[in-house]
């Protein structure tokens, strides 16, 4: 696990002033359809899984489960959308062992995919809770080179106990595998995938909501074309936020004509980092900064006046 999970104080779970730009997520229990059943948890059924390093994943029903014959993935709509996209995978039956298989392709659109077990095909609906998962092969992903499109998956608990997988894709990324933060400054190392750092790279922060505000850093890069670092002076954000608050998204730019490439952690068993890794508040130039993980799990710095 990332060494840099740390408990929340409370005062950070009250910091959420990034709320206003961040996509909104709805609860998984406003989100679900009129098609879905609701039974009790006692009785739902359990389903588990397994993914493997290429992003295939195994789901498996325990034995002695009712016959369902199908599982069924759900993009989960944004509000107030109706729904666009679902796989339909079939079960098979080996010994006492039942399982569907979703391959590595086709890819998964961009968003968060609820699981549904059919008892035949186009029937009502039912949300199964989350069994076991065994995620050991997405631990140490950070440390394999991806190719582009970049195609992430994780299974994950819901706060209801159901089984979903978040997805991301991608055509670049840059995953921060370290992040060390003292009282003046932050510094990241991170490693590019997709893509290839060339001559005139720059890290740039974007203050959100204000278009062309930016502050930039050149990195540190080695000479594999993909490592790089860089470190954010706190005084020097602080004094270029206007408004004294608002939040930094942190992107690296490959070359002088590339597009901009989003900082973030993606690459392990993590499906939600924000509530997870909590990096600690410093205050410089009369405000208080923190790094922090949004709910895309990219890399943002928040801006606020201190008290």
């Amino acid at each position: 696990m990332d060494k840099d999970r740390e408990q929340l104080t409370d005062r950070e779970q009250r910091a959420d002033t990034d709320k206003r730009a961040d996509r909104e997520q709805l609860t998984d229990r406003e989100q679900l359809t009129g098609t879905d059943t609701d039974t009790d948890t006692e009785t739902q059924p359990h389903v588990g899984c397994a993914i493997d390093a290429g992003g295939r994943i195994t789901f498996d029903l325990p034995p002695g489960s009712p016959d369902e014959h199908q599982l069924l993935l759900r993009l989960r709509p944004k509000k107030g959308q109706p729904e666009k996209t679902v796989h339909v995978l079939d079960f098979e039956t080996a010994g006492d062992r039942r399982c569907a298989v979703l391959d590595a392709r086709p890819v998964l659109v961009e968003g968060r995919w609820d699981v549904y077990l059919l008892r035949e095909p186009g029937a009502e609906r039912q949300r199964p809770r989350a069994g076991l998962r065994d995620l050991r092969a997405l631990v140490d992903g950070h440390r394999r080179r991806r190719q582009s499109p970049l195609a992430v998956r994780i299974p994950y608990v819901t706060k209801d106990g159901h089984l979903a997988v978040r997805a991301w894709l991608r055509t670049a990324h840059a995953e921060a595998e370290r992040v060390d933060v003292t009282g003046r400054s932050i510094t990241v190392s991170a490693s590019l995938h997709g893509a290839s750092l060339h001559e005139g790279a720059v890290v740039s922060l974007r203050l959100r909501g204000t278009g062309p505000v930016a502050h930039t850093v050149e990195p540190l890069t080695e000479d594999d074309g993909r490592t790089f670092s860089f470190t954010v002076d706190y005084a020097e954000l602080a004094a270029g936020t206007p408004s004294g608050a608002g939040v930094w998204d942190v992107s690296v730019r490959p070359s002088a004509d590339a597009p901009a490439v989003r900082v973030g952690r993606l690459l392990d068993d993590l499906a939600d980092r924000k509530a997870i890794v909590v990096y600690p508040t410093a205050e410089a130039g009369g405000a208080a900064l923190r790094p922090y993980y949004t709910v895309d799990n990219d890399l943002s710095v928040e801006v606020s006046a201190t008290s």
